[in-house]
């Protein structure tokens, strides 16, 4: 098992030898976090690297990732266990046609560790090989209410209760990461439980470093085009502004088209690398897209 960071640099350093770049700030909530025992809560926007966060702590430390990802109308029951339906039909009918159907016993077998299925958080609560996993639960602003409110109580005593079970209890408490795209907001009471960090999209500078990371092949002018584009597409009215994944997705693109530099062809041709929406497709090919290359290239020669 990999020892846990003992200073924000080690955390900082730890992490990039993960491939994940991050500032001061966000290493600093790591460190409290898994030095204190405390979730963490981060929000920003999608494609921040609130999700890879998490990936890279797992492989740093050594643990296992388990991952709750959030939907609309997920339920406590969903989250923690299911019961193997069909495996205990099959039962049912052997004890009938054996004739050994003792009531009791075939119950106390029928709802045994042997016929439940574990979903991620009652997998968080179990003992793992290399210690506690890494517990992602992932756009919880997808949930409602109710189940922020068992959620709260489960990351209280990192605890889950089956009715025919009992209650189990973590031997040793996962490390938890909550990640909120802020589509809603997320009740004070949870978040007063967690250490909380606003993941905004990095700056020029941070954002070439993590390039450089995550697609080294990528030639500097290219790489500082690339990265200049997009920022300087945050900064215009579109409905869904690309994130740090985009930036990483466009340049291994263009590296797999053999560009060594981009022109308004190039960029007509792959804004759906970046761009999701057609509206904002439109809004940017042509003209528009030339000027922002020419901005970028301006601003680039008088660095």
């Amino acid at each position: 098992m990999t020892p846990l960071p003992q200073s924000i640099d080690d955390t900082i350093a730890l992490l990039a030898k993960q491939d994940y770049i991050c500032g001061r700030a966000l290493a600093t909530v790591v460190f409290l976090s898994l030095k204190l025992g405390r979730p963490m809560f981060l929000e920003g926007e999608a494609g921040t690297g609130k999700t890879e966060i998490a990936k890279a702590i797992a492989a740093a430390l050594g643990r296992r990732l388990i991952r709750l990802q959030c939907y609309e109308g997920l339920d406590a029951s969903s989250a923690v266990y299911e019961w193997n339906f069909p495996a205990q039909m099959v039962a049912i009918r052997t004890a009938e046609a054996t004739g050994s159907a003792d009531r009791d016993a075939l119950q106390a077998e029928l709802f045994s560790d042997d016929y439940l299925t574990a979903r991620p958080l009652l997998e968080a609560m179990q003992p793992q090989e290399g210690g506690p996993p890494v517990l992602l639960i992932d756009e919880l602003d997808r949930t409602d209410a109710p189940f922020e409110a068992f959620l709260m109580e489960a990351l209280s005593d990192f605890q889950v209760t089956i009715p025919e079970l009992g209650t189990i209890k973590a031997a040793e408490p996962p490390i938890v990461i909550l990640t909120s795209n802020r589509t809603r907001e997320v009740h004070d009471a949870l978040k007063r439980r967690c250490l909380y960090h606003w993941v905004d999209y990095p700056d020029f500078e941070r954002e070439m470093e993590i390039l450089h990371a995550r697609a080294p092949e990528a030639q500097e002018a290219l790489s500082q085009e690339i990265v200049g584009f997009v920022q300087k597409l945050r900064k215009e009215d579109l409905f869904k502004s690309p994130g740090v994944a985009e930036t990483i997705d466009w340049a291994k693109c263009l590296l797999a088209l053999d560009v060594i530099a981009m022109s308004p062809e190039v960029i007509a041709d792959t804004l759906g690398a970046i761009l999701k929406y057609q509206d904002d497709i439109q809004k940017i090919q042509g003209s528009e897209a030339k000027r922002i290359l020419e901005e970028v290239r301006e601003e680039l020669a008088d660095a």
